[in-house]
């Protein structure tokens, strides 16, 4: 059915153009070298991009896939690129050759733009096959493999900010990380966008003025915090790359009062030791998420950064689902909950044979919002997997406490059976976390005659402390008994992670299987 005209609202680059034309003077970027943009200067750039991408033949409805670092320009051509109707798909900074050729091709897109100051190498070879694919190429400044965007845009001279995309048009795809198998692409239309940073505003605890140091991948949950920093008045400053020394200098240095991070960023930096030399009493929201925290880990960082931690809950198919205040996070009993739904978005927990879960009992966490995808992109047979009578289905398995909070127990498929029964790692890992010697722990299956699937996890330990693998299976069987304990455990010096900063599972399989 299509949607009234009156019931749409601005679109993604409408909201964008308005909030730039709000505030021209103020900062809105700041990179690590001082490099600044105004509100103004930003809007000036868009409007150039697009006159570029235009100028070379691009039309309502063609999609741009993109390769960028954290910088101002990325964003800049993300919202040119939607603003016109067209349609953006983020290659992943970490991806494969492989995952990144497939999602060119996927995707249909007419062009590709690389960052070549980040990504030189990948953007050769990318740019091979962009040339066997007839699409259009550019590298954001000079280059000698593709155009230069920078020169184009500046011999356009000064260009309106069009928006010309309409409320049901293709706005972006954005692929899975590819770590479980074939990338699979969630599409979204601009009528699924303006929620998403509306919830964002209403229910995460922004400042007033956000000074946003913003280091994850702008192309995944760290940049949908851009937009909404903009609407406030604030400064996204951008890093690309993690270093806990030079964060927690540039928090000191900038007065950064917001951020996000993912769990193993917040162990790092309360591994550091800077982090007790550091002056870091400007913050006054730390979003984290993307993978559980360790809650004994999360104590020890609202003792010693302060009370101004937030979680948030969600994934490429719905985002944002939930979130937990500050407030929330001075209740013991919630710590291991991902807090209540935002506004926008319905829940429910369905047991196996698609029934209401009782209270407490857990089930499949499934979801309705307009802020969820439109479907899979080209995999209708996923798409009709995945969104069943109305309801996407999340594959995590989760359960509802007393007054609505949400536990997430587990994903679906990192659930393990063994000997019958089902361990659900995150459980597991956080009774390893509370042991003295441990920094980070992961757990997973790998295939067992005897159990089916044995326990198995990988730890990292903190510096200068030691412990045995049989202490922390010992530790693990105290705490969670001996089904849920680990088999076997590897002492590791880092976990491999995907490209959006989890801990990659599937590697860690393959490297203990492998052994």
């Amino acid at each position: 059915m299509e949607i009234a005209t009156h019931l749409t609202g601005p679109t993604y680059g409408a909201q964008v153009k308005r909030t730039l034309e709000r505030y021209p003077n103020r900062i809105a970027f700041k990179d690590q070298q001082g490099h600044e943009q105004t509100y103004a200067e930003v809007s000036d750039l868009i409007g150039r991009y697009q006159a570029v991408l235009t100028g070379a033949g691009l039309q309502r409805g063609d999609g741009v896939a993109a390769l960028g670092a954290n910088r101002f320009e990325v964003w800049v051509l993300g919202v040119a690129v939607q603003s016109l109707g067209l349609y953006i798909t983020w290659l992943h900074p970490m991806g494969s050759l492989a995952d990144q050729t497939f999602q060119l091709g996927d995707s249909q897109v007419k062009a590709l733009v690389v960052d070549e100051s980040t990504y030189q190498q990948r953007g050769r070879e990318l740019a091979e096959e962009a040339g066997r694919a007839g699409l259009k190429m550019w590298t954001m400044s000079p280059s000698d493999f593709a155009s230069d965007l920078q020169a184009a845009a500046e011999a356009v001279g000064p260009q309106p900010f069009q928006t010309a995309a309409a409320e049901d048009d293709l706005a972006i795809i954005n692929y899975t990380g590819g770590t479980t198998g074939r990338p699979k692409g969630a599409y979204r239309q601009h009528f699924n966008l303006g929620p998403s940073t509306a919830d964002i505003l209403a229910d995460f605890e922004l400042p007033d003025t956000p000074r946003y140091l913003l280091i994850p991948p702008m192309s995944h949950v760290a940049g949908t915090k851009v937009l909404p920093t903009l609407i406030k008045g604030g400064t996204v400053h951008l890093m690309s790359g993690f270093d806990p020394a030079q964060v927690l200098e540039t928090i000191e240095r900038e007065k950064i009062n917001f951020t996000l991070f993912v769990p193993t960023m917040i162990y790092a930096l309360l591994d550091h030791p800077d982090l007790d030399r550091r002056d870091t009493s400007s913050l006054e929201y730390i979003l984290y998420g993307a993978s559980p925290m360790s809650e004994s880990r999360l104590k020890e960082g609202m003792r010693r950064i302060g009370p101004v931690f937030g979680q948030l809950y969600g994934q490429t198919e719905c985002y944002p689902i939930s979130v937990m205040s500050k407030e929330d996070h001075q209740n013991p009993d919630l710590l291991l909950s991902c807090g209540k739904p935002v506004e926008s978005v319905d829940v429910r927990i369905l047991d196996p044979m698609g029934e209401e879960a009782a209270l407490g009992e857990p089930g499949e966490l499934c979801v309705r919002g307009r802020g969820a995808m439109t479907g899979y992109w080209r995999r209708d047979d996923l798409t009709a997997e995945t969104i069943v009578d109305g309801w996407l289905h999340t594959g995590d398995i989760a359960k509802m406490g007393e007054q609505g909070y949400l536990y997430i127990v587990d994903r679906k498929k990192d659930m393990i059976i063994s000997g019958g029964f089902n361990v659900f790692p995150r459980e597991v890992e956080d009774a390893l976390a509370t042991h003295p010697a441990v920094s980070q722990a992961a757990v997973f299956g790998i295939p067992d005659e005897k159990w089916g699937e044995q326990v198995t996890a990988a730890v990292i330990l903190k510096e200068g402390r030691t412990a045995t693998a049989e202490e922390l299976i010992a530790h693990a069987k105290e705490l969670k008994g001996g089904v849920q304990a680990p088999k076997e455990i590897v002492i590791v010096d880092q976990l491999p992670q995907t490209a959006v900063g989890k801990v990659n599972k599937r590697a860690l399989r393959d490297m203990v299987t492998s052994d």
